[in-house]
């Protein structure tokens, strides 16, 4: 007979049917016997929970609970302010969309792609041929403010003055997938929080994306980026498909409003882009942030009170909770109104 090759060894069962005393070195013993591949405590092992895009939604639609919900977003005011807007895009006609470009000598329609993108996650609904869903608030008003010009950079005071445009309009929800990285220790700049201080007395809400400037694989976090570092300025974390924190994604490493507030879909998230290709896939805490922007719409049109601090609040506590550490992922995965309890 060959040698007995034990794969796993419970202690548990042989002290107590070989005589083995609790108190005696089991585990020593058993490690010095060569028959034994090794010894450690039993655990229980979990399926993934893993979303994917399939024939009619896309994962982050389904991940955040839109898919299932019967709110859209309707009469709730949603800005994105970022490159502008593809307004000729076919998924959007008929929509009700203001917009407005503050970069000089740049109209609205979108050169570079990534407001369009953002804006479809935020607010767009279905393709145009009815097949396929992208957006989380497809009946949100949607306002566009171009603060970020067809190369994908923009002015300081351009975004500043966009979004005081935004809170100007009575949004109700501004979203805004830019920023600027910052060293460990750094504070925010006075005059983005003095905003979002004003939008949130008015009733408005700023999320923004915490930054893309981790390398999470590689054992370094960074911190969250500027304006999301702002303490009234809401602060998005990216998750890929199996709801872990994106290895690329910004960390709570600073303090007073340097940290993550909620976490959004932001790893190979599907959605509008400039005519002719009119779809693409891309990856970001930009993707994020509009995930959660479309999703606090939904909380804002099941009650008018939900508005600034309240709908903050109603963001942050309605979660669904995650392994990973809060300072990654803050509050846990944005989640519609009645879902997150539910499978909680």
């Amino acid at each position: 007979m060959g040698a007995l090759i034990l794969e796993h060894v419970n202690i548990g069962f042989l002290s107590e049917n070989l005589g083995l005393s609790e108190n005696s070195n089991i585990r020593s013993k058993l490690k010095d016997d060569e028959r034994v591949r090794s010894v450690r405590p039993e655990f229980y092992y979990f399926a993934f929970e893993t979303f994917e895009d399939d024939d009619e939604k896309t994962w982050g639609v389904d991940a955040v609970g839109a898919w299932t919900s019967a709110l859209t977003g309707a009469g709730v005011k949603l800005a994105v302010l970022d490159t502008g807007f593809d307004l000729q895009h076919p998924d959007f006609t008929g929509r009700n969309i203001v917009s407005e470009s503050f970069v000089r000598g740049e109209t609205v329609q979108d050169g570079q792609g990534h407001g369009t993108h953002c804006a479809g996650t935020a607010a767009g609904g279905l393709t145009s041929d009815g097949s396929f869903r992208y957006g989380v608030a497809p009946e949100a008003d949607l306002y566009i403010g171009k603060v970020l010009g067809n190369n994908g950079t923009g002015r300081e005071r351009d975004i500043l003055t966009g979004m005081a445009w935004a809170i100007e309009q009575n949004c109700d929800i501004i979203s805004m997938s830019l920023g600027a990285p910052v060293r460990e220790g750094e504070t925010f700049i006075p005059e983005y929080e003095d905003l979002a201080q004003i939008a949130l007395q008015n009733g408005c809400l700023i999320i923004a994306a915490a930054g893309n400037d981790s390398a999470r694989s590689y054992g370094y976090i960074a911190p969250v980026g500027s304006p999301a570092n702002a303490p009234s300025i809401m602060a998005v974390a990216a998750l890929d498909p199996t709801l872990a924190v994106a290895d690329f994604s910004s960390g709570g490493i600073n303090s007073n409003g340097g940290e993550i507030n909620i976490a959004g879909p932001g790893v190979g998230v599907f959605s509008a882009s400039p005519a002719p290709q009119l779809y693409r896939t891309l990856s970001g805490t930009s993707m994020a942030c509009p995930h959660v922007a479309g999703i606090a719409a939904l909380w804002a049109e099941t009650d008018p009170n939900l508005r600034g601090q309240a709908l903050w609040d109603a963001l942050v506590q309605n979660t669904r909770p995650l392994q990973d550490a809060e300072r990654d992922i803050g509050a846990g995965l944005v989640f519609v109104p009645g879902v997150a309890d539910a499978i909680a």
